[in-house]
Order: C-alpha cells, then structure tokens, then sequence
C-alpha cells in the first residue's frame, strides 16, 4: 500500500510539474566603458644652452649655475661671469586631451670635449607633469633647465651631455 500511495504522490507531482509554465530567467543590467588614449609623442625643439661661464681666479668651489624651466638664468655667486644667450631645452608631447603626462628624466652628466676625465653633473629642473591641451597636434610644450656647481678647479672647455627625456600617461 505504501509502494502504491508513493507512485500516486509521484504521479501527481509529475502532472503538476508538466502543466506549469518554464521557469524565468532572472536578468541584471551592467555599464559598460571603455577609455581609448592615443598613444603619446615626444619631440625635441631646442637644446639646452648655459651660454658662457668666466670662472675667476682664487680657490673656491660650491658654485652653482643654474637656468631654470621659465629661462631664467641664475648666476650670483661671485667667482662666476656669465655672458651669452642662454636656451632651456623644450619638447612637445602629443596625446590625449586632458591626460596627465609625467615627465621624468635622470640628472645629465656633462663631459668636457677637450679631456673626457673632466665632467659636471647637472641637475635637471623638470616640470614633473604635463596636462595635454589637446588632442594630436599642436601637442603641448613643456621647457627642461638645469644646474650646474663649478669650482676654480673646474677645467676649462665645452662641456656637453645629453638628455633622456621620458613622457608616460600617469
């Protein structure tokens, strides 16, 4: 009797099963985004130029030179004569309006073309970032300068180095 009444009760949730509708799918919606940037461009415009540098004579050192990134020039320590045009250096970085580009480039060592033993090292005064103004061309400028320490023991000559300028989106 129990193996009947259980089939039966069987039978029965089988009939009420085929006569209701399919079960609903449950549906959420989600956003989607996504941000395109054009890749970046760095060109160089100009070198950067300390002009001239008459060192006096005497035992001193500590001297420092610099040009800063508005292009003005600091030559106040006594032991120095500064003569000549001067030039920040001054890229341009093309991209995506409105991205934040950092701007990041090691210290130059700079080496005397008459002796190689002789260097400087310079400093680099770097703007940190830059905020593009637009899209692709015109790009955005931006200037590099730099300072320099000199003693009477510096030897005399044309020093020269070279930047390693790097632009990446931050």
């Amino acid at each position: 009797m129990r193996r009947h009444a259980r089939l039966l009760m069987l039978s029965v949730l089988c009939l009420a099963g085929a006569g209701s509708g399919p079960a609903r799918a449950a549906t959420q919606m989600a956003a989607v985004q996504a941000s395109v940037i054009k890749p970046l461009t760095l060109s160089s415009l100009q070198n950067l130029d300390f002009g001239t540098v008459m060192l006096k004579p005497g035992t001193w050192s500590g001297a420092t030179l610099s040009l800063s990134r508005a292009g003005v020039l600091n030559c106040s320590n006594p032991n120095l004569i500064c003569s000549g045009a001067t030039m920040t250096a001054r890229y341009n970085v093309t991209g995506t309006n409105r991205m934040v580009v950092r701007i990041s480039t090691p210290d130059v060592i700079l080496v005397n073309s008459s002796d190689s033993s002789q260097t400087l090292k310079m400093v680099i005064d770097s703007p940190g970032t830059v905020t593009l103004t637009s899209s692709g061309a015109p790009g955005s400028d931006f200037d590099l300068g730099g300072t320099i320490t000199l003693s009477s023991s510096t030897a005399s000559g044309d020093y020269t180095g070279t930047f390693a300028v790097t632009a990446d989106y931050q």
